[in-house]
């Protein structure tokens, strides 16, 4: 029993020798690994305190794995130069199978080539740079987006809210200009303007940044997008601030560098940037399960930076740092710890410490570990199959207060909305502003800024006037005390008023426009080109929309009628024309008349043939079309005898006396109007009987006549006052058979000579009058609003009383040679009701008819028994004569002509009656009583009736 105790100490002994054993057999070995941060910005803090946490989760959950990542940070300080010597030293002596960072994007390229050359993995999650490319750079992976990802987020709001021009604010650094060209394509592609690009170098200071946001505060566009670093963002809001940049009006929309990391910036900073907006990378937000890892992260975070103040919780870049290096652990466990880790070059005299890094031998499968390697991580969906993270959305932030609140989402395949679901977004129409939340913009307005304003301090609008040949438009003068442009006339007059109806004081002066010659072919198109060389802002006149123009500047709507047309004299013609009588009628009238005359007679014909009409009975003859067509019966035999044919008759009459009527007014006003007539009623005409034609000096109708075949030859100018000249000449005695102008000028022309002249046309489609503007600029839209606003109303018309005295006579001596025809749908409702009337004429007469029939069967019925009972006895044979009398001259279907009369002589005793209907109209009636007979004769009418 005392051995025991032994013996057990000695199986201790055994069992602590061969865990020893195992735990050596099992040693984790080291895969290095580097990490290039500037740890003196916030992101270098952060990322450092992800990185080393995940290392430490990573191998507290995979405890068996039998590599480890052996993590050596070095600080790049924000230098290109540190950055490089930080990686070279990896390399050399820490010998590292693959680096993580660099921070900056201008770091990241000759690192990324550096690795590429020694087989090396580069893993950055800050580089955004879109010039890094695997194309470039093979070993080069983005475990973070490309800033080309958020254009398209940013140019759907620029859309959204109409603005047209964007200030493109960004550091002048790899990084900075990176974005600009997919920024300025994108933006191109809604027809928005970049006007100016605004790049603060590095070595900026204060002074210079104020300096430079004044000269942007001088500008017209009020809205700004910045692609910086977050530290020279910061410093650009502050002053901004002091500037008096974030108040209402203006519009500041920050990139991802910058949206990404809010929640980290200084309060100071945070409290200058109320009212921006921005795009950031969506990361789903922690669940309740990860309150421990923002525990842990916070209390890390704590010991590297000790005199910081704590963060809530780590921005996007933390997230994606974290991530980064749980994949690079899975693919260092998949490739495992080589012996012969890397391959040295051999040197040679002139080889430099570059070329004798060694090249890593498992570089290739370690980078294709990490590009095969998915999982769901802190950050979502970790695939670095394409060389960089998959595009899931983007979140539109507005920075309110001392934190920022949620706008909406923007997606590649949905655009603009304001929630996820996990469909895909939820889009009720297109995308627009009204799916977004409100937005708060600086100066704490809720009202959405227009993008652009006319700078207080800023120069006056400069006005641009021709010196028009029609006064009644432009015309200019100089005050002879100040020397200023003074200007009148109509197209004056409607664009002050235009000025006075914009949301907003506009400052301007007129200037003139003065050239040697006023008239000349060109003079106009100079003019509008000053505007496209910067001359003017505006200018405004007579100024017709045509193509080509329309290159260099932008016009607003027309403010008058539009087209081109014809200033032709009339002539007094009779025309001759045999078949005049048949024009006031159309065609369709022509036929639909006699069609319902044909149907009426027809009617008529039928209701008398079928109530007796004598005269209409039998078979249909040329007499009986020649009673029915002059629908009156000069003879007293031969009137109409039913009640339906002169109730037809006398609704088509009704109809047939208005028809007459509008035939009459119609032939009559269509005589007297062809006595006045143009020359010419087509300029084509003209041109083929080679007349000679004439515009206005100086104007572009003349090439518009040589386009339409005119000879040049046959092309006179004129100047305005000349005009009627030209006209009275004719083209025979040096003038001109017609004047081409515009038809504001035919309305002025034609306002002071109204007599012998008139406008045929428009023969051309032309825009009209209007003012010319820069290309995309932001007054453009205002002014054509107000343009409609007064071409809409009494304003308009009031202005062209003004300085266009108009007249009765211009309107009346307005001809275009067309004949005016009653057409069958102007008499539509009268033919329906003759129609109407005619049609159920027809199925009254036959029902009566049908009950007249009826009411003969049942009087015949009721005197069979009698005639019988006479028949046999013999007693009366003249009876019997009259009988026949009657089936011989027909039954007219009358009581009053049967006349036969029962008279009672004695109960015992009965009387008949008996009468004959004869032809003229007398009735002989006799009575019998018992054998004895009374003759009676006696005078009775015989009448018919179609009832």
């Amino acid at each position: 029993m005392e051995k025991k105790p032994q013996t057990i100490l000695f199986l201790l002994l055994v069992f602590s020798f061969g865990a020893a054993q195992n735990s050596t057999a099992r040693k984790v070995e080291e895969f290095h690994v580097g990490v290039i941060l500037d740890l003196g910005s916030l992101v270098g803090k952060v990322s450092r305190t992800s990185i080393s946490l995940a290392v430490e989760d990573f191998y507290s959950v995979h405890q068996n794995y039998r590599t480890k990542l052996a993590i050596h940070i070095k600080d790049s300080m924000g230098n290109e130069v540190q950055a490089a010597s930080a990686a070279i030293d990896l390399l050399e002596n820490y010998k590292v199978q693959a680096i993580i960072g660099p921070q900056k994007s201008s770091e990241a390229t000759f690192i990324s080539k550096l690795g590429s050359i020694k087989q090396v993995p580069i893993i950055s999650f800050t580089a955004t740079s879109p010039a890094l490319t695997h194309d470039s750079f093979p070993y080069f992976v983005r475990a973070t987006l490309n800033d080309s990802v958020q254009v398209n987020g940013i140019v759907s709001l620029i859309k959204a809210y109409g603005w047209r021009e964007v200030v493109l604010v960004y550091d002048d650094t790899e990084y900075g200009r990176g974005i600009l060209p997919h920024l300025v394509n994108a933006l191109q592609q809604i027809d928005a303007h970049v006007p100016y690009r605004s790049a603060i170098p590095l070595s900026a200071t204060s002074e210079n940044i104020m300096q430079e946001l004044y000269k942007l505060m001088a500008m017209q566009t009020r809205v700004f997008i910045v692609h910086m670093s977050s530290t020279r963002a910061s410093l650009i809001f502050t002053k901004a601030k002091e500037a008096g940049m974030m108040d209402k009006g203006f519009v500041w929309i920050v990139t991802d560098g910058v949206a990404n990391i809010v929640d980290s910036l200084n309060l100071s900073v945070i409290e200058a940037m109320n009212g921006v907006i921005g795009t950031r990378f969506y990361v789903p937000r922690l669940q309740e399960h990860d309150t421990s890892f923002l525990i842990r992260w916070n209390r890390m975070y704590r010991q590297f930076n000790p005199n910081e103040l704590p963060l809530d919780k780590p921005s996007i870049f933390g997230l994606w740092a974290y991530d980064t290096v749980w994949a690079l652990s899975q693919a260092a466990e998949k490739v495992g710890v080589s012996r012969n880790k890397n391959k040295r070059l051999q040197s040679s005299k002139n080889s430099t410490s570059l070329d004798l890094l060694a090249v890593s031998t498992d570089g290739p499968e370690l980078l294709k570990e990490i590009l095969h390697n998915k999982f769901r991580g802190l950050s979502g969906n970790f695939d670095l199959t394409d060389r960089q993270l998959p595009v899931y959305a983007l979140q539109i932030i507005n920075v309110v207060g001392r934190s920022w609140k949620h706008i909406g989402f923007w997606t590649l395949k949905n655009g603009l909305s304001r929630q996820l679901n996990q469909n895909g977004l939820k889009i009720t129409g297109p995308a627009s502003m009204l799916e977004l939340n409100p937005v708060i913009w600086p100066g704490e307005s809720t009202e959405i800024p227009r993008g652009w304003e006319i700078p207080a301090s800023g120069d006056k609008l400069k006005v641009g006037v021709p010196t028009s040949a029609y006064p009644e438009f432009v015309q200019t003068s100089k005050d002879p005390v100040t020397n200023a442009t003074r200007v009148v006339g109509l197209s004056i007059d409607i664009f002050e008023e235009v000025v006075k109806r914009l949301p907003f004081a506009l400052s301007y002066e007129y200037q003139a426009f003065d050239t040697i010659d006023a008239t000349s072919s060109t003079s106009y198109n100079d003019f509008v080109h000053q505007v496209y060389l910067q001359r003017y802002d505006i200018a405004i006149g007579d100024i017709t929309i045509i193509y080509s123009r329309t290159p260099y500047v932008d016009f607003t709507i027309p403010y008058t009628e539009s087209g081109v047309g014809m200033i032709v004299p009339v002539k007094e013609t009779v025309k001759k024309n045999i078949w005049i009588f048949s024009k006031p009628l159309s065609k369709g009238m022509w036929f639909g008349s006699i069609m319902f005359t044909m149907y009426t007679t027809i009617v008529v014909w039928i209701l008398e043939h079928l109530n007796g009409n004598t005269h209409l009975h039998g078979p249909f003859s040329l007499r009986q079309l020649e009673i029915l067509m002059s629908f009156s019966i000069f003879e007293e035999k031969e009137k109409l005898k039913c009640i339906l044919s002169r109730l037809v008759l006398l609704v088509w009459m009704f109809v047939f006396l208005v028809l007459a009527s509008s035939y009459t007014a119609s032939l009559a006003s269509m005589l007297t109007v062809q006595q006045l007539s143009p020359m010419f009623t087509d300029i084509r005409e003209l041109q083929k009987q080679g007349g000679y034609v004439g515009f206005h000096r100086g104007s572009y109708i003349e090439g518009l006549l040589v386009d339409i075949g005119f000879d040049r030859s046959k092309i006179r100018s004129y100047a305005p006052d000349e005009f009627r000249i030209a006209l009275s000449n004719g083209g025979e005695h040096g003038g001109v058979a017609a004047l081409v102008l515009d038809v504001p000028y035919i309305k002025l022309f034609l306002a002071k000579y109204c007599r012998g002249y008139t406008m045929v046309g428009p023969i051309y489609k032309s825009a009209g009058f209007a003012f010319a503007l820069p290309k995309r600029s932001p007054l453009l839209a205002e002014i054509s609003r107000a343009i409609i606003n007064i071409t809409g109303g009494d304003t308009i018309i009031q202005i062209e009383k003004k300085w266009i005295d108009q007249n009765d006579c211009q309107n009346e001596e307005k001809i275009d040679g067309s004949d005016s025809a009653i057409t069958f749908d102007s008499f539509g409702g009268l033919f329906l009701l003759t129609g109407f009337v005619t049609t159920c004429s027809i199925p009254v007469a036959l029902l009566m008819n049908h009950y007249k029939k009826d009411q003969q069967k049942v009087l015949t019925k009721q005197d069979e028994p009698n005639n019988q009972r006479y028949a046999q006895k013999g007693e009366n044979s003249h009876i019997q004569d009259g009988n026949e009398g009657n089936e011989e001259n027909g039954d007219c279907g009358d009581i009053d002509n049967q006349g036969r009369i029962l008279v009672p002589h004695s109960p015992n005793r009965n009387g008949d009656l008996l009468g004959d209907c004869t032809q003229n109209n007398r009735v002989t009636a006799t009575t019998h009583f018992g054998s004895d007979f009374i003759h009676m004769e006696g005078e009775a009418s015989m009448s018919q009736s179609c009832s």
